[in-house]
């Protein structure tokens, strides 16, 4: 007798050939039907990947190690994705070679509140109301923003956080290399009517021996450096673009500084959410 035939991976063989032959697989983001995103989403493997990314914003080689899956059939669910809109993807500041993929959360919210509506109008998602949970001791959840210069992102992450929990939850933040806090830091904060003028900027070896519920790197390259701490928290990236570099000047960087503070605000909505549900699953240092 001869050899026995290798084994095919049959599943990424069939996502291979769809890739090569079929056209469109799904439609646009705008155009993306009920039907259409609960077809996307009900895949074993997007749905591992989206909920991989609802938690953190991740590069290929962190889901496919995290996922077990092959790199080509991680690279393909993640186009399916990002075409019906339900994920985006931006180049690493810390290494242009890489891509951080996100899930955007609030279109996914979007089109399952429309899916569940369509089948039955009782059932309509409606938001959670933030409530927070106390830790061990009645003490208050700790969170740790952290970014290179703790002069932008970091500072208004922790103003944010510390705003909308109404003090509940006790955020800091910090940088690997501390710079002076940006004024347009400051006017974004003010114009939403939280108060940062005067805060100082602090280096992460400051909490080095702090224990945290929560360490948040919000610049991919402070993540790359990012010690681990205390107690082991979970631990999460948020990728995104430090607004300083939008320009040349403080006018210039203005609308960078509003876009990010924009979706600053979002993600924190989103962090309440993860803080008080007690089956939210933490990834830890």
């Amino acid at each position: 007798m001869g050899e026995p035939a290798a084994l095919i991976d049959q599943p990424l063989l069939i996502h291979q050939s769809a890739l090569i032959y079929r056209g469109k697989v799904t439609p646009k983001a705008g155009d993306i039907t009920s039907g259409h995103f609960l077809g996307v989403v009900a895949d074993p493997h997007r749905w591992q990947l989206l909920a991989a990314l609802a938690t953190s914003d991740r590069r290929v080689g962190e889901l496919t190690e995290l996922t077990g899956a092959p790199q080509s059939l991680v690279s393909y669910h993640l186009a399916q994705m990002r075409t019906a809109g339900l994920i985006s993807a931006r180049r690493s500041s810390a290494d242009r070679r890489d891509t951080y993929y996100r899930a955007e959360l609030a279109r996914c919210g979007e089109l399952f509140g429309h899916a569940s509506a369509s089948l039955h109008p009782g059932l309509r998602l409606v938001p959670v109301p933030f409530t927070p949970g106390s830790r061990p001791g009645g003490r208050r959840p700790r969170v740790l923003f952290l970014c290179t210069g703790n002069s932008a992102r970091s500072q208004m992450a922790e103003a944010l956080l510390d705003s909308r929990s109404g003090r509940t939850i006790e955020a800091r933040s910090a940088g690997s290399h501390p710079k002076v806090l940006h004024p347009n830091a400051v006017r974004v904060m003010a114009e939403r009517g939280v108060d940062i003028a005067g805060r100082p900027t602090k280096h992460l070896s400051r909490f080095a021996r702090s224990r945290f519920d929560r360490v948040i790197t919000l610049c991919d390259k402070v993540k790359e450096v990012c010690p681990e701490f205390p107690g082991r928290p979970g631990v999460a990236h948020w990728s995104m673009a430090d607004p300083a570099a939008g320009g040349d000047d403080d006018d210039a960087t203005y609308a960078a500084f509003v876009a990010a503070a924009d979706e600053i605000d979002h993600r924190v909505g989103l962090l309440l959410a993860q803080l008080a549900d007690p089956n939210t699953h933490e990834e830890h240092t």
